[in-house]
């Protein structure tokens, strides 16, 4: 191997790294704003319900559904409290999640499971969202914004997995080959 393809290939290296860390970054940051925005969620939807009701450009059902829910979690909050505890957790899991990203960004040949992981994730958002969302009387179009995260989710893990791939290609590249060893005689 000469100097050249050898620089080459750990210059190449290094962009695949840099590539991953990009895509790795973005989904963290996904991650840890739906995190987030899952703690205020009666505060979010109360602006939300109050911007739907001064854009009358918006269709009917839309309007309907916000206000539904509004009402839905107001009650809730003021008769049971409690269960805003289990957005909480959402919001928990979502953080929790993030962090176990950190692996890949510090070494993605050797944490890729965490990104298969991650898109085997974002796959289970589409069957869930079309079966559960018809069983919670959540309407259709509410249902493929959900399955949206999904899609939109795994984009940037199947990126950061490609880059990964590659890495992990031309690193075992640059490797000398093992020398065989002889069939023992005996």
């Amino acid at each position: 191997m000469t100097e050249t393809t050898s620089q080459d290939r750990s210059i190449s290296i290094h962009i695949h790294l840099r590539r991953a860390r990009f895509w790795l970054i973005l989904f963290i940051i996904g991650l840890v704003v739906s995190g987030l925005t899952a703690f205020p969620l009666r505060w979010e939807v109360g602006i939300l319900y109050d911007l739907t009701q001064r854009l009358p450009w918006l269709p009917a059902g839309t309007v309907a559904w916000i206000a539904r829910v509004h009402e839905g979690l107001n009650v809730t909050y003021a008769r049971y409290p409690y269960i805003a505890y289990g957005t909480d957790w959402l919001a928990f899991a979502h953080l929790v999640i993030a962090v176990a990203f950190l692996g890949p960004l510090r070494d993605p040949v050797r944490n890729v499971w965490v990104v298969q992981f991650g898109m085997i994730a974002c796959a289970g958002v589409l069957p869930l969202a079309l079966i559960a969302g018809p069983l919670r009387g959540i309407p259709f179009g509410w249902q493929l914004i959900d399955c949206a995260f999904g899609v939109v989710g795994v984009v940037p893990l199947w990126l950061a997995y490609r880059a990964i791939r590659r890495m992990e290609t031309l690193t075992l590249m640059a490797q000398p080959a093992s020398p065989t060893s002889p069939p023992s005689a005996g």
